[in-house]
């Protein structure tokens, strides 16, 4: 009986591989955090309606991301400003008070009401007569200065506090406008994919392919864009010490300095910072600043111009004008988030404490900076 059973065990397994062998299981597909083996390798089309259509819903996306990240600021922003009215409330009632204190001390100022201490003390016929009124006075007089000084400082303290309620109430109002306009911009562009989907030759293919592209975007995308936005981040931080070791970048004329950095200079700045950069180059143009690369199937391109900041403290903001994505371009609400994580500037500074930017501007190959002496 046991022969046998074995021998039965023995034929199943034999015909498992057989069926194996000839009909090969498939493997699961998985989103994977190589572009190499990205959705972007045959699935993309080439025509524009499509790529329109994905380009919608990339931005569709983002702008839903920015909704999440608006409502969690608004919500917390509604917390503060319910915190501080309270705060404020209490301070009120708080100072109330105090300002009653001190106004009866003003009024005896007023009224002449401590000019029988100062006499007394001055019409003292003996030195510990006198030193006795003296302490008495002192004691009064430093009473008297301490209850002003403590309604003037829960007067300013009461001040801020209202300042800082009204503030973060205009805040809350931009707020609230800023995500109605999104909700609404949002609505707009589903509409517009919804009735793009219908129009296509394939609306279930098409379908599908969008709800793909999203899943790339949202899992490996967004985060290999932001990768890049990380290193060079980084690398900016390093480029100052750069300028400063580099023969040729800095020059002083009079009481002025002047920067030009050649791109080639920065591309192999970069490529000793990161690897990722080895594939990657930044392009100096008239007015402005272009930065290219690709890794694999990922394709990333990213154009802007510096500006000057004063404060809080002086350098050259790099303003993200536009960020293309595999042929696709990426929303304001993405630029707008890549500037804010990300600080791509460059801060004199950090050169020599003294000096500080007046004028930038980028031309064929070379971006100068002109700098002052500022103590």
């Amino acid at each position: 009986m046991r022969s046998r059973n074995a021998q039965s065990r023995m034929m199943a397994t034999i015909l498992i591989l057989f069926c194996c062998t000839l009909f090969p299981l498939q493997s699961t597909m998985y989103l994977s955090a190589d572009p190499s083996g990205s959705f972007f390798n045959s699935s993309i089309p080439d025509n524009e309606e499509a790529r329109k259509l994905l380009e919608q819903t990339l931005s569709s996306a983002e702008i839903e991301r920015e909704i999440i990240k608006i409502t969690a600021e608004q919500k917390a922003l509604e917390e503060k400003v319910d915190y501080l009215e309270e705060q404020a409330t209490e301070k009120k009632s708080a100072i109330a008070n105090q300002q009653e204190r001190a106004g009866a001390v003003l009024r005896s100022y007023y009224m002449g009401d401590r000019d029988g201490l100062l006499a007394a003390f001055l019409s003292a016929k003996s030195i510990s007569r006198f030193l006795a009124l003296f302490d008495y006075y002192e004691i009064i007089i430093g009473n008297d200065r301490n209850i002003l000084t403590q309604y003037e400082e829960q007067y300013k303290d009461l001040k801020k506090t209202l300042q800082n309620a009204q503030r973060s109430s205009k805040d809350l109002a931009q707020l609230r406008t800023a995500l109605e306009e999104q909700k609404i911009r949002v609505a707009a562009l589903n509409k517009e994919i919804e009735g793009g989907i219908k129009d296509s030759s394939d609306p279930d293919n098409m379908s599908a392919l969008l709800q793909e592209f999203t899943l790339y975007w949202e899992n490996i995308g967004l985060r290999e864009v932001k990768t890049y936005f990380k290193a060079l981040s980084s690398a900016m931080n390093k480029l100052p010490q750069f300028v400063q070791n580099r023969e040729g970048v800095l020059t002083r004329k009079g009481m002025t300095y002047v920067l030009n950095l050649k791109e080639e200079d920065l591309n192999e700045f970069l490529q000793s910072q990161n690897k990722l950069f080895n594939d990657f180059a930044f392009h100096f143009n008239e007015g402005t600043i272009t930065a290219t690369g690709k890794s694999g199937a990922l394709a990333l391109s990213l154009t802007g111009h510096y500006i000057i900041q004063e404060e809080p403290i002086n350098g050259l903001i790099f303003q993200v004008d536009h960020v293309v994505f595999n042929g696709l371009e990426l929303p304001d609400t993405t630029r707008r988030t890549l500037e804010e994580e990300f600080d791509l500037g460059f801060y004199p500074g950090k050169i020599v404490s003294f000096l500080r930017a007046t004028e930038v501007d980028s031309k064929e190959g070379i971006l100068q900076v002109k700098l002052s002496i500022s103590f």
